[in-house]
């Protein structure tokens, strides 16, 4: 059953959706709730714009919170104490040279649920982050893209 997937996790990724699992039950649903009763007032719901958008929004929340429950119910979390900085794993901050654009980077593995490329936070299940895993300090890896290779080495592994 797909429900049933592990999703692996730092305890700041944990923290950060059990915050936005909180806001979504506390905050948002009232507002919602407030909304849907607005919109009741203006008569008429089969033809009520305000009406359907406020129920739409509750839909979405609510299947947002089941969602979140969902991976906090399965998450695994990794003790970052714990982990070996001789190899990357999730939880680790890997400092490679990206061949490419000929730069350095720094990418945070993590799991699938915390992943933001725009963070540098990059999902151990993402092609770069599969690549990545297991590897220790002075190996190059290739990593198949669209466009063809892109290939990495690794400079440094440290705890986050």
């Amino acid at each position: 059953m797909a429900d049933s997937k592990k999703f692996v996790m730092t305890y700041e990724g944990v923290k950060k959706l059990e915050e936005e699992l909180d806001f979504l039950k506390t905050i948002k649903r009232v507002e919602i709730k407030e909304k849907i009763k607005v919109a009741r007032g203006y008569g008429d719901l089969s033809e009520n714009a305000e009406y359907d958008e406020a129920k739409n929004e509750q839909a979405f929340v609510e299947g947002r919170i089941a969602q979140l429950e969902n991976m906090l119910r399965n998450a695994q979390v990794v003790d970052e104490a714990e982990l070996p900085t001789d190899k990357v794993s999730v939880g680790t901050i890997v400092k490679v040279k990206d061949y490419d654009f000929d730069e350095e980077i720094e990418l945070f593995i993590v799991g699938s649920a915390e992943a933001n490329p725009m963070d540098n936070k990059i999902s151990n299940e993402s092609p770069v982050g599969k690549a990545l895993i297991g590897r220790k300090v002075g190996d190059i890896v290739e990593v198949p893209v669209p466009d063809g290779v892109s290939k990495y080495e690794i400079l440094e592994i440290r705890h986050a």
